[in-house]
């Protein structure tokens, strides 16, 4: 039986095949954890914290979809991805791909309307997905 993973590394398709590679799964894994205790920092600007809790989130989860064998051709691929890489429903990868929308309005429009809830939802969703990560031993 194919998996969604496989479907979707067809020519054309959103992913790449490629073996998982320990080093990088390991330096992905470190990087999303050291971000997200950061983003925890209330101390810091929101911007700040949002830029961390974003890189964290995009980190943790493309160790989840690397350590399945696949590469995202887009940025945004690894967060629609995590019912399938970490078994996790939508809402958490909803929450991430809401946060890589605003991400893109701040990068490429410079929209900064950043909201606590959403740092907070994030951190949140970030938490999920490194239990499933450990769960999995990744």
């Amino acid at each position: 039986m194919t998996s969604s993973l496989e479907n979707l590394s067809k020519p054309g398709g959103a992913l790449i095949r490629e073996p998982p590679d320990e080093r990088e799964l390991a330096g992905l894994k470190r990087s999303g954890l050291a971000r997200l205790k950061d983003a925890r920092n209330t101390s810091l600007e929101i911007e700040s914290r949002f830029d961390l809790v974003y890189n964290a989130a995009h980190a943790l989860c493309l160790a989840a979809l690397r350590s399945k064998g696949f590469r995202a051709q887009h940025r945004y691929i690894v967060f629609q991805v995590v019912p399938h890489t970490l078994e996790l429903g939508p809402e958490v990868w909803r929450v991430l791909d809401k946060g890589h929308h605003q991400r893109n309005l701040a990068e490429y429009e410079g929209v900064l309307d950043i909201e606590e809830r959403l740092i907070q939802d994030m951190i949140e969703a970030c938490d999920a997905v490194v239990a499933r990560l450990e769960a999995m031993e990744i």
